[in-house]
């Protein structure tokens, strides 16, 4: 099995490695040759720690950071690479140019997925001439920590490929979930959606202060972070426009911005990033 892997920001960088630490041989595309030496020097930092911890022999690191090979060229990277993640930022057309440009670019018979969370494969297939082997292969950051996959199938995506996807994911040391039905939100984001909206409708209401709402989540759910926490973890700015995403694509006025997140936003308070959101840091 070969792979590639296009786009070296956080996501893609992780999803490299992670196939290298299993022993699979990835090319990892980028433009931006710093972006690049980014997503290496990154990648190294998280392996270094595991060694340091006695958690991964530094041979064993070495190897895995040899796997992962970065190139800027895409025609190269992706040249006998028999499955494709694309893990770039959530724009559409976006998205779509690069799967049309896999499309010409890749092996005939090679699978190409996405790590979106919100883009449906759907949307990117017909820009090929191969919806058939496409599908989302949706992993969770951090990558090198959370252990699962949402396999979802299009419309069109075949049988064959989704158990590629399985078999990569499991070759991956990955636990993989299918989704039969392509849906906003999949599986996990729609279910905790659910769940962090209406924490924000108790505090826009008054009922509980965000602390309050965090605390109960976290002693009552077993929740590792609440949803106010997990939310200056993610980034607001991320928490805010997948509900406005779920809002505009729905219209269910459930999945409307909460106006004290909105707020939270433009005053550019995002959480842990920005040093405060709605918590110091």
């Amino acid at each position: 099995m070969k792979l590639a892997v296009v786009g070296a920001g956080s996501m893609g960088a992780q999803i490299a490695q992670q196939a290298a630490l299993n022993g699979i041989d990835v090319a990892l595309h980028d433009e931006d040759e710093a972006q690049l030496r980014k997503a290496v020097d990154s990648n190294r930092g998280h392996l270094s720690r595991r060694v340091e911890k006695g958690r991964l022999a530094p041979g064993d690191a070495e190897t895995a950071i040899s796997r992962v090979h970065v190139m800027t060229d895409l025609s190269q990277a992706v040249a006998d690479a028999d499955f494709v993640i694309e893990a770039v930022f959530e724009d559409v057309d976006v998205k779509r140019a690069i799967f049309a440009e896999l499309d010409h670019i890749a092996a005939p018979a090679a699978v190409l997925a996405s790590n979106s969370s919100t883009i449906g494969i759907s949307q990117l297939a017909s820009a090929t001439t191969r919806p058939a082997r496409c599908v989302n292969m949706h992993f969770f950051y951090p990558v090198l920590v959370m252990d699962l996959v949402e396999i979802v199938r299009g419309p069109h995506t075949s049988d064959e490929t989704v158990e590629a996807a399985l078999k990569l994911a499991r070759a991956m040391g990955r636990t993989a979930v299918v989704l039969n039905k392509e849906i906003d939100g999949f599986i996990v984001n729609r279910i905790l959606h659910a769940a962090t909206q209406e924490a924000y409708r108790l505090l826009d209401a008054g009922v509980a202060t965000f602390e309050d709402i965090d605390t109960a989540v976290e002693k009552g759910l077993n929740w590792p972070m609440g949803p106010f926490r997990l939310g200056d973890f993610s980034g607001l700015d991320v928490t805010y426009n997948a509900r406005l995403h779920m809002f505009r694509v729905t219209g269910d006025e459930r999945y409307r911005p909460s106006p004290l997140l909105e707020a939270k936003v433009k005053a550019g308070k995002l959480g842990r990033k920005t040093g405060e959101g709605w918590y110091r840091y």
